[in-house]
């Protein structure tokens, strides 16, 4: 029996050493963590309880049979985060270069149904070479297989993606379909075809950090919604975020113990909207003083600034917030800002999660760019979004809200549970100085006259009581009582029903 046990330990001990001493310490040498390190800094101290840890590769080709390491390059299990369960795999870039082969395929498979069968969310680690060319197509089935599982993971359990490494092929697809990917700079990085192939195709030059580097996907491409400045870092910071989210489509969001009352009012919000119309103000100001704490994660924070997602707690309870940021482009909504906010809010709605809206949107942003490039269908997204969405929503009109940018920014019209506006708001179909010279063409010569008409319309118009008047905003409330509306909105909409009528699926404006 002794014989037995002690086969078992040098078993676990020869598949815990991966690729061996020598590629850990070159993993070591580039600023990464191994792939089981990765998992006990994400994971609750010895909660991993791990799978198929003596699953081995069934290649013969090649000089693959004198070449069998246990676990194929892939750690997989489940653990726990502050004590709530997820699912995990971690990519060991010390076997074969994390390269994908079948039986790799399969065990990252067996947690991803694990993970739907119990509602779990599942956490990947990414640092692979790509397929494991010496399998052929066997590998491509394999990617195909995880895909196939990602597709039906989504919206029953949060995916998460964390490329701490090389993503490249037919491997960043499964990322690109979980929701949401965070990098690691200057260590990760995801693209579909290299620098070489790039060169040979376009004769484009282009680094790997250029081409799909942490800033390229943070900053230009929005494919990634964080980069950290390393693996414990990324790490911790996926720890903090999982906080935020249900376990699964069938569960609440956790409630967290808070310290900060729902009762509270803020005097200094009474003075954040500037006396000038034109002149910015920072919304995240407005975010941090109405949220628990002032804890709030960003997501995308470098990527179509005029718009602000992220997530944040009121009384202990997950929000999902998004906001219009007059710093950036006068707070305009473009095709990347509707892409942005629209992708988020879906995830909220799969996983309700309650929605506020904080609005100053002047508009959408003209121009032959945004036109040629589709912002009606992109725009429509943003629109499609909040319409289709069941979850408590409450919309907060800080400043403007004009033409369809109104309707789209989580309006009354889309079903919008509370709608509050402040004194500041302005709520029409466009600017008073604009509607005047389209109203008055004929009068333009007529300069106090313009400057009289555009002073009526103003008081008429650029307010929010003609809005509250037919019961489009439910209230018109004092800026530093938001945080208090908000709450006890929340309160009150906790057992709110409201169902979509039945479909396959929708058919939202790709």
């Amino acid at each position: 029996m002794q014989k037995i046990l002690q086969k078992l330990e040098e078993k676990r001990a020869e598949a815990r050493a991966g690729g061996g001493a020598r590629r850990v310490e070159a993993q070591h040498a580039r600023g990464k963590l191994t792939a089981r390190e990765r998992i006990e800094v994400l994971l609750d101290p010895n909660s991993f309880e791990e799978y198929g840890m003596f699953v081995e590769h069934r290649c013969n080709d090649f000089g693959m049979a004198e070449q069998r390491i246990s676990g194929d390059g892939v750690v997989t299990g489940s653990g726990t985060i502050n004590g709530r369960l997820v699912y995990v795999f971690s990519q060991d870039f010390t076997v074969f270069g994390g390269a994908l082969s079948e039986a790799h395929a399969e065990k990252i498979c067996k947690v991803m149904d694990m993970a739907i069968k119990v509602g779990a969310p599942v956490i990947g680690l990414n640092d692979s070479g790509g397929a494991r060319i010496q399998e052929g197509v066997a590998s491509l089935a394999g990617y195909a297989e995880v895909f196939q599982r990602n597709i039906m993971a989504s919206g029953v359990v949060p995916q998460i993606s964390v490329i701490m490494g090389p993503c490249a092929g037919g491997a960043v697809y499964s990322p690109a379909m979980t929701d949401f990917i965070f990098m690691v700079k200057d260590s990760s990085y995801m693209f579909v075809t290299g620098p070489d192939v790039v060169k040979t195709v376009t004769q484009e030059e282009v680094t790997q950090e250029e081409l799909g580097g942490a800033v390229t996907h943070t900053t230009k491409s929005s494919v990634a919604d964080n980069a950290f400045e390393n693996d414990i870092e990324a790490l911790m910071q996926v720890r903090r975020f999982v906080d935020f989210l249900p376990l699964s489509n069938r569960e609440d969001s956790p409630v967290r113990p808070f310290y900060d009352d729902g009762e509270r009012i803020d005097m200094s919000l009474d003075t954040l909207v500037p006396a000038n119309p034109n002149k910015p103000y920072d919304m995240h100001e407005l975010i941090l003083k109405v949220v628990d704490e002032g804890d709030f994660f960003e997501l995308q924070p470098n990527y179509a600034k005029n718009i602000v997602i992220g997530f944040g707690r009121i009384e202990g309870t997950t929000v999902g917030i998004v906001a219009n940021q007059p710093m950036v482009l006068a707070g305009c909504l473009d095709i990347n800002a509707s892409r942005k906010a629209a992708r988020f809010v879906r995830f909220c709605d799969c996983f309700n999660i309650p929605i506020i809206t904080f609005v100053d949107v002047p508009g959408f942003l003209p121009g032959t760019a945004q036109e040629y490039n589709g912002i009606i269908k992109h725009g429509a997204k943003l629109l499609f979004a909040y319409g289709e969405a069941t979850i408590p929503k409450i919309t907060v009109i800080t400043r403007k809200a004009y033409g369809g940018a109104y309707d789209v920014m989580s309006s009354k019209h889309l079903r919008g549970d509370l709608n509050y506006a402040w004194p500041t708001a302005e709520i029409a179909v466009m600017g008073p100085k604009g509607a005047v010279e389209i109203i008055f063409r004929s009068e333009l010569g007529d300069k106090a006259k313009i400057e009289a008409k555009t002073k009526e319309y103003t008081e008429k118009f650029a307010n929010p009581f003609v809005a509250a008047s037919r019961g489009f905003i439910d209230e018109v409330i004092m800026p530093h009582s938001t945080r208090r509306r908000i709450a006890r909105g929340l309160r009150m909409l906790r057992d709110k029903e409201l169902e979509n009528p039945w479909k396959k699926h929708d058919n939202i404006p790709l």
